[in-house]
């Protein structure tokens, strides 16, 4: 063999080819994300019956209590609603807002369609709260027993339109009965509501007050007046009155409620008009 050949070389024995390491096995990863979805959804599922089981508990006690305290009857329809979860509330040692409704609630003689929202109510001792809004509305057959209770008021022909209350009187000329129809605009003053008269009708015609002055004389007097109607005689003295309104078939009356009502004694009992 010639210098400069180059020599044939040999496989090396298979014991000393070195050989590449086995894969480690794979870990199987979705068993673990599906038991821990599975621990959130049952965690979620018993955080919301929890949070319901507190609700019926404290939706119950606020029921009894105002059947209680208000003196209504065992079956009175009374609806409360709790906005948000029930338990970090009760945790945190109040109520954030709390809404009690219901229908045909009679007090001092009056019956109207009651609706509370109270604000950062206290679950333990007194139960004061930051204060809180209501409105009671009347129909029109709970607006006349209402108005029944106003002196002259022909509370029997009253009616409602929007924006106005209406009724009619009858007015004595030369010894004849003339009907005279009244639209009455409401509103609200120092816990009274306030009937004022905004327009008039005269057999079927819409006529002036002045035109009804110079035909009846002082006699109109009885059509051109406001009717006060004392509301704060009937509720606590810490629930004022802020506003009243015509909406539709009702008469919607607006309240404002000291957060103090349920810890000041002075502010439980009746209220009076100025």
């Amino acid at each position: 063999m010639a210098h400069g050949d180059t020599q044939a070389t040999e496989p090396l024995p298979d014991d000393l080819v070195p050989t590449a390491p086995a894969p480690a096995p794979r870990r199987r990863v979705w068993p673990w994300i599906v038991a821990f979805a599975i621990v959130a959804v049952l965690a979620v599922a018993a955080w919301f019956a929890a949070d319901a089981i507190a609700r019926q508990i404290v939706t119950g006690v606020v029921r009894d209590q105002v059947r209680t305290q208000l003196a209504l009857p065992a079956d009175q329809q009374i609806d409360v609603a709790i906005a948000g979860a029930v338990i970090p509330q009760l945790i945190g040692g109040s109520i954030d807002d709390l809404t009690i409704a219901s229908d045909d609630v009679t007090f001092g003689g009056v019956t109207g369609d009651v609706t509370v929202t109270a604000h950062d109510v206290a679950v333990r001792a007194t139960g004061e709260m930051s204060g809180a809004t209501a409105t009671v509305s009347f129909d029109e057959a709970q607006l006349q027993t209402l108005l029944a209770t106003v002196e002259g008021f022909p509370s029997e022909t009253v009616g409602l339109a929007a924006p106005n209350v209406t009724m009619s009187l009858d007015l004595q000329l030369f010894g004849v009965a003339i009907p005279i129809g009244v639209a009455l605009t409401p509103s609200a003053s120092e816990g009274q509501i306030v009937l004022s008269p905004a327009s008039f009708q005269l057999g079927g015609s819409e006529v002036t007050a002045d035109a009804l002055r110079d035909q009846f004389g002082g006699l109109a007097d009885a059509v051109l007046r406001d009717w006060n109607i004392c509301i704060a005689q009937y509720l606590p003295a810490g629930v004022t009155l802020t506003g009243v309104e015509v909406d539709g078939d009702l008469l919607v009356a607006d309240f404002g409620v000291d957060g103090s009502i349920a810890t000041d004694p002075a502010l439980q009992q009746n209220g009076t008009c100025a």
